[in-house]
This record gives structure tokens, sequence and C-alpha cells, in this order.
């Protein structure tokens, strides 16, 4: 009996401490692999020229031509649809671009059509908060919003947040970007100048 029980002890301590290791594991890899906002290149020189993205209103129009100007807005593929010209992919072009590529397919149907291009309204971002902030879910943010917009969107961190331990996850390309409360408040640049892309997940642990 003495036997048997020592057994059995040394069979539930040894699942004891099975247990507490996979515990222990587990909060160590919590965080997992990821790249500091501090460490991210600088983000190359923009030309000054607006570039298309998904959910902008475009007005569209030809010189002398009213029944080819039109209003489309960019769909979530990058693309329009246009009366003569069929569908385009106008995702990251600039205005005049855009304009010179319609122009040049309207050949076939009129003489030198000239078009101009102008944007209406800018699209949304849809970002996902997820984790220790107060109201998750998917938010439609304007243009240009960082990390702490999405936050504040969702109601700001619950009390049981980890400051140290804010990310943004990122498919195109694939990153786990970390943040830290304290640089998101604090105007630390690299934090501040980041801004959040289409479909991003901002996640609070």
């Amino acid at each position: 009996m003495e036997a048997w029980l020592a057994w059995f002890r040394s069979r539930a301590l040894f699942r004891t401490s099975l247990l507490v290791l996979a515990v222990a594991c587990t909060a160590c890899a919590s965080r997992g692999r990821y790249t500091r906002v501090e460490d991210l290149p600088p983000a190359p020189p923009s030309s000054g020229d607006y570039r298309i993205q998904s959910g902008d209103l475009l007005e569209i129009r030809v010189y002398n031509e009213e029944r080819l100007t039109s209003r489309p807005r960019v769909r979530s593929d990058g693309r329009i649809v246009l009366t003569l010209v069929g569908e385009v992919q106008v995702k990251g072009k600039t205005l005049s671009e855009l304009a010179q590529e319609i122009g040049q397919r309207l050949q076939r149907y009129l003489q030198n059509p000239s078009v101009t291009v102008s944007l209406e309204e800018r699209g949304t971002l849809a970002v996902t908060v997820v984790g220790e902030v107060a109201h998750p879910g998917v938010f439609n943010l304007p243009r240009d919003s960082g990390v702490l917009q999405a936050i504040a969107t969702a109601g700001g961190l619950t009390e049981f947040a980890d400051e140290d331990a804010i990310f943004v996850l990122r498919t195109r390309p694939s990153m786990r970007i970390r943040f830290t409360n304290h640089a998101l408040t604090h105007n630390d640049v690299k934090s501040v100048s980041f801004t959040l892309m289409d479909g991003d997940v901002v996640a609070v642990e």
C-alpha cells in the first residue's frame, strides 16, 4: 500500500509540474516574435502626389462628353467600372496617371479625349481592435489614423491591459509590430507617426 501511495504521489507531482511548466511556457511565448516600432526602417519619402485607395470616391469628367461623366467609388479590389472603358485597376495610381490611362483607352471611341480625375471623398480604413480594450470590434477610421486613435475609438485600455504589449498585426507584408502605451501617449516619433493600413489588427494583451 505504501509503495502504491508513493507511486501515486509521484505521478501527481509529475502532472502538477508539467502543468506549471506549460503555463510558464505559454506566458513566456504569449508575445511571440515581433518587431518593435522603433526598429522599423524609415518610411520612403512621399512624392506629394495622392495615390488612390480602396473606398475613395472619384469624379471623372471627359471634356464635352457629359454622358461619360461619373462618380465611381473604388471597390475593395481596387477597381472601378466606366462606360466604354470597362474595368480599370486604379488603386495605387495618382489622379493624373488614371486620367491619362482613361484617355488612352477612350481614343478608340473619341478623338483626342480630354479626361480629368478628382478626389471627391477619401475612403476609410477597416481596422480591427481586439484584446484588453473597452469595446473590441471592427472600426472604420479616417486615412492616416494611428494606433492611439484606433484604441481610443475602441473605448481605451481596460484596467487589465499590459501597456507594454500593444501589437499591430499586418498581413501585407506579414508583420507583428510592438508598441507601448507610454511611447504612444508621450509623442514618441516612431510610435505616433506610424499609420495603420486597411485590414490591420490592433491587439492589446
